[in-house]
């Protein structure tokens, strides 16, 4: 007798274990990916050089987005997940799904334009760079980045869409956490919304990105072939303004090199964060939904877990917004941080025409 009173227990105290462990991981990422975003949105609206580098309006709107994941979308997934249980009610269910459906894919389509911006700004004349991202198109884009992803989330979600063809998955789900005495935020989508919501949403952008990003390396390549073989030149014969004109050349062009690299990093990790979650999404409505519960929230919580890790890669990887960051957090001299900021965007703007 004593042994099995024991197990309830120990079962109970595991379970209470659990639960501190998971809300601590889910405190811990909802805190970074806040203040992490807030310090990007800050950091280039209170520096008017970050404001003048067109991708960074991109990455502010992306920052916007993962801002409104941690919000609207996370705590209330982390209340679900921790107390196994969803207090909220049927139509929040609904428009916290719509919520995390749009604005993770708003993420992945301000990459894809940050891609493409990348692709105009390296891979073509800057001339052509000027036209092609007027302030009008970079507009468009950012209002495309919001409109296309509300589209494929509140309108089927809020009709149903997602669930024709399924509704008895449903129900027998609702009666297993009705029989357990417990309510659940259920999101279940047919094959026809799983394969067009994932291509829509990851795939068809992914594709695009890794064309930009293929371009853009073999570009690079040229260039710094060409950049190496003038150099040579200047190095034998030449005047003083075309040694200049070559030292502009190769200053623009690691600038631009540089902040492709970085931003392909972030696309990178955006990919490992989601292709277990989108992978999933596509194959699960074909194996009568048999993925476990537990799989599904690691998935998704890694793909949450990219809102937090795209400041950390800005301040690793970018300069300018480290040295923003530094000043916002009062951890680097004001006065230090404008000379410095001052001389290295005055190199900057001085050598890049294309306006990025």
């Amino acid at each position: 007798v004593p042994l099995r009173s024991c197990h309830p227990v120990s079962d109970e105290t595991s379970s209470q274990a659990e639960k501190y462990i998971l809300a601590g991981i889910f405190s811990i990422i909802i805190a970074v990916t806040i203040l992490g975003n807030l310090l990007v949105v800050v950091a280039v609206c209170k520096d008017r050089h970050l404001r003048k580098i067109k991708t960074n309006y991109f990455i502010v709107s992306l920052a916007v987005a993962d801002l409104l994941v941690a919000i609207l979308v996370m705590p209330f997934g982390a209340v679900e997940r921790v107390q196994n249980d969803w207090p909220y009610g049927d139509k929040f269910c609904i428009i916290r799904t719509s919520f995390d459906v749009m604005f993770t894919t708003a993420s992945i389509m301000h990459l894809c334009c940050i891609a493409l911006d990348r692709f105009y700004a390296i891979c073509c004349k800057p001339l052509v760079y000027q036209n092609k991202m007027t302030p009008l198109r970079v507009g468009l884009m950012l209002g495309a980045c919001w409109v296309v992803p509300s589209l494929i989330s509140f309108i089927p979600i809020a009709n149903g869409w997602n669930i024709i063809g399924i509704e008895q998955q449903l129900e027998l789900r609702l009666g297993q956490a009705k029989e357990a005495n417990q309510t659940h935020c259920i999101f279940m989508v047919n094959k026809v919304y799983a394969v067009a919501c994932s291509l829509v949403a990851f795939y068809i952008p992914l594709g695009l990105m890794a064309a930009a990003y293929q371009r853009i390396y073999v570009t690079a390549r040229a260039h710094a072939r060409q950049i190496g073989s003038l150099q040579r030149a200047v190095s034998k014969d030449t005047t003083g303004d075309e040694a200049t004109m070559v030292q502009t050349q190769s200053t623009r062009f690691r600038h631009e090199t540089k902040a492709a690299k970085t931003l392909a990093i972030i696309m990178g990790c955006f990919c490992l964060c989601w292709a277990p979650f989108f992978i999933n999404n596509v194959i699960d409505p074909f194996v009568n939904y048999d993925t476990p519960q537990q799989l599904w929230d690691a998935w998704l919580w890694l793909g949450y877990a990219n809102s937090a890790l795209n400041p950390l890669l800005y301040a690793f990887l970018n300069r300018s917004f480290r040295r923003a960051f530094l000043a916002i957090l009062c951890c680097w001299d004001a006065a230090r941080y404008r000379r410095s900021s001052f001389s290295s965007h005055s190199v900057r703007y001085s050598v890049s025409t294309n306006g990025s």
